[in-house]
């Protein structure tokens, strides 16, 4: 089995502190950016928020259901976020780099998955990539627009 890797970022005009802290909060920040077509259920576990918490998420893309069960960590507190479910082989990385002296953010959002074997597997080389980038283009802007909200509340 080898790997899938998916990758995208996009610069959000907010401090990393505030999105660091948006992402990192699994109760209410992170849920509110998770694009609710995909993700039609998320429950916290365990703690909910940073390190060490543990929640179930619920999954439905291109009719295929799929519920993951995450643990948090954060290896660069601040800047690194990783979500792994180690039966699924999935690993997910957010990291918040600071741009024009703390005035924006660069986030990343990345995924190494493991592939299934033979046939399968190359459809999901093929066809993952396109279809979690779209899921993580829709998350990025989510986040954006959830962040204009928190700075100008109306």
């Amino acid at each position: 089995m080898s790997d899938i890797q998916i990758q995208v970022s996009a610069t959000i005009n907010a401090s990393p502190d505030l999105i660091y802290a948006i992402l990192s909060d699994y109760r209410e920040g992170h849920v509110a950016i998770l694009p609710k077509k995909y993700f039609t259920g998320i429950t916290v576990l365990e703690g909910g928020q940073g390190e060490g918490t543990i929640i179930d998420i619920h999954m439905q893309v291109m009719g295929v259901e799929q519920e993951l069960q995450l643990e948090v960590s954060e290896p660069e507190p601040g800047r690194v976020l990783v979500e792994r479910d180690q039966a699924a082989g999935i690993l997910t990385t957010f990291t918040v780099d600071p741009m024009e002296d703390g005035k924006s953010s660069r986030v990343t959002i990345a995924t190494q998955a493991k592939a299934s074997p033979g046939l399968r597997g190359w459809i999901e080389k093929l066809v993952n990539p396109v279809i979690v980038r779209r899921i993580y283009k829709e998350e990025l802007q989510q986040l954006a627009d959830y962040v204009h909200t928190k700075m100008h509340p109306q």
